[in-house]
């Protein structure tokens, strides 16, 4: 048996996640992130985290630490075990914050607002399309199209 099928007590927990046992506790009490493998019942047990909560603890500390309020992270985690409870686990899922919403990216062509249910967002990485017009500039005007790289080149040096 090794450590990850008995899992991390608190204090370990604490240490690898960067946060108070006070602000664990709270968390766990409160069902923000529970621990999976065994709960406190009673005094002298020890709550027994699992791997993956110890992964969903650090994310909701990145949180905080990016400016989201404990009120948007509870809720935002709420929705995300609800879209995610069939189709995929948390891991799967990259979120992105801008301090006010958090967005979760499910693919590089899918990111949703989580606040709004799911309600997609877009987003537009500008080297690809600069690149995209590069090669149609090649194809339609091939002596310009060789001076517009050459300038591309230039700036961004």
């Amino acid at each position: 048996m090794n450590e990850q099928d008995i899992g991390y007590r608190a204090p370990q927990v604490c240490s690898l996640v960067g946060i108070t046992y006070r602000q664990l506790d709270y968390w766990a009490r409160t069902g923000l992130i529970k621990p999976s493998i065994q709960s406190a019942q009673g005094s002298g047990t020890q709550r027994r985290y699992s791997f993956t909560d110890i992964v969903q603890l650090k994310v909701v500390k990145r949180l905080l630490d990016a400016g989201m309020s404990l009120k948007k992270i509870r809720s935002a985690m709420s929705i995300l075990r609800e879209q995610l409870a069939s189709n995929s686990p948390l891991t799967d899922v990259t979120l992105l914050s801008d301090g006010a919403t958090i967005f979760a990216a499910h693919s590089a062509d899918e990111v949703v607002d989580v606040f709004q249910k799911g309600q997609g967002v877009f987003g537009i990485a500008v080297g690809p399309v600069q690149q995209e017009l590069e090669g149609e500039l090649h194809k339609l005007i091939p002596e310009e199209a060789a001076s517009v790289a050459s300038i591309t080149e230039a700036q961004a040096n």
